[in-house]
């Protein structure tokens, strides 16, 4: 590995040298008109058109010198060391929806199969038809339609931003909070634990702690993040990272940002990312509303064992005082209410910053991009018809392990 690609991220924009992705596989083919919502996904979406945008998604970020990191090749690796099976093995058989038997016949089963199909089952989940034949008589087999899921699949895994997120150089191991994503920690959880790649890896924050998701994690610079509460973080999985980050010295300051507890802004990184060292691209309807609780560890009262809760105060305020910067430039969705609001629905607040100035957003998203690009940033532009069927961005799809520090003096381009 080399030194540079080490894992480390202090920032939402310095040089990104390594990302992980998920290339979507035959998860996403077990999506129906039945299940799609249960699963999280507005449509149904073509299989293959949606590997080419992803396969052109990693090829933009090869292209600017970012090494790609595949989830579903580091799972099969991961899963050659045999703890990593056996571990794997546990986190794909419920023994309280499958009963006893039929959950002891499937590990035996699951036990016995090389690191490629253990990984498919993992990813892709597995029918009742498909489960093994076994001795003796299953109420659970028989009252259950054969493509009804034993396993479940988690198509999901294509947002690789949720499950887990670096800060400085420390992993944060998510809690998801919809059930339909609960399983895809356990997968990051092996690849952190028993990948070559990853091995001394450093925990910031508990999979078992309150929910928290990557993508309301924002590290608007060194040693100060904005994590926004609202459809998948709760207050209190804000406030246990905000002291886990305290205590382990990763953070001086975090900002606990409400949002909106619906669909459409499900996450921070839906309404407000940034795009520059002192710059952000917001949803309009959000530039004035946005508030922000600032959490900084109590050095009168305990030091880092104690918070220090101030607020609220509107965001942008908060977030330039922490930043120590005269104030955050911003740049609005859209054009008009109107089209602001379909380019934020498409993800067009939903960038990934590549290096200061220089973004991978939507093609489709034709005014915000515009905006952008009157305002000095350089957007390389992805078609995602396809991709954002489980509305999702560049920055959903990518999990930043290592980028390089901002210069001291970065200022926005003019």
């Amino acid at each position: 590995m080399n030194q540079a690609n080490s894992p480390r991220v202090d920032s939402e924009v310095g040089p990104l040298r390594s990302v992980l992705l998920h290339r979507p596989g035959a998860e996403l083919k077990r999506l129906t008109p039945r299940n799609n919502d249960q699963l999280l996904f507005d449509s149904i979406p073509w299989v293959g058109r949606a590997q080419e945008e992803h396969d052109a998604f990693a090829e933009v970020l090869r292209g600017h010198g970012v090494e790609v990191l595949l989830l579903s090749e580091l799972l099969r690796a991961t899963l050659e060391d045999p703890r990593a099976h056996a571990a794997g093995v546990h986190a794909a058989v419920d023994g309280r929806r499958l009963g006893g038997d039929l959950a002891d016949s499937l590990r035996s089963h699951l036990s016995g199969v090389p690191a490629g199909v253990l990984a498919e089952v993992l990813m892709a989940g597995m029918t009742f038809e498909e489960l093994p034949a076994a001795e003796g008589t299953s109420l659970v087999r028989k009252m259950n339609h054969p493509y009804d899921f034993a396993v479940d699949p988690l198509p999901n895994l294509l947002f690789t931003r949720d499950s887990s997120a670096w800060i400085a150089d420390r992993v944060a191991i998510s809690s998801l909070a919809m059930p339909a994503r609960n399983r895809e920690t356990a997968l990051l959880d092996l690849v952190y634990a028993y990948h070559p790649r990853f091995l001394g890896t450093v925990r910031a924050y508990g999979a078992h702690s309150a929910p928290i998701e990557g993508g309301d994690i924002l590290l608007l610079a060194p040693g100060v993040l904005a994590v926004g509460v609202g459809e998948r973080t709760s207050a209190a999985g804000a406030e246990a990272l905000a002291r886990s980050a305290f205590a382990d010295d990763i953070a001086h300051t975090v900002l606990a940002v409400p949002i909106a507890q619906a669909r459409a802004t499900m996450h921070l990184d839906t309404v407000c990312t940034m795009v520059g060292a002192d710059a952000v691209v917001m949803y309009p309807l959000a530039r004035e509303s946005l508030v922000a609780y600032t959490l900084r560890p109590d050095e009168a009262d305990g030091g880092k064992e104690a918070l220090r809760v101030d607020g609220p105060r509107p965001f942008l305020t908060a977030a330039a005082e922490a930043m120590g910067i005269d104030r955050l430039r911003v740049i609005d969705t859209g054009l008009d209410p109107v089209t602001a609001e379909r380019e934020q629905w498409d993800d067009g607040n939903n960038t990934l910053a590549v290096a200061p100035g220089v973004v991978v957003g939507y093609e489709r998203n034709i005014e915000t991009n515009a905006r952008l690009e009157q305002a000095g940033i350089e957007v390389l532009r992805i078609a995602g018809s396809e991709l954002g069927s489980g509305r999702g961005g560049p920055r959903c799809m990518s999990c930043p392990i290592a980028r390089a520090p901002l210069p001291e003096k970065l200022a926005f381009p003019n």
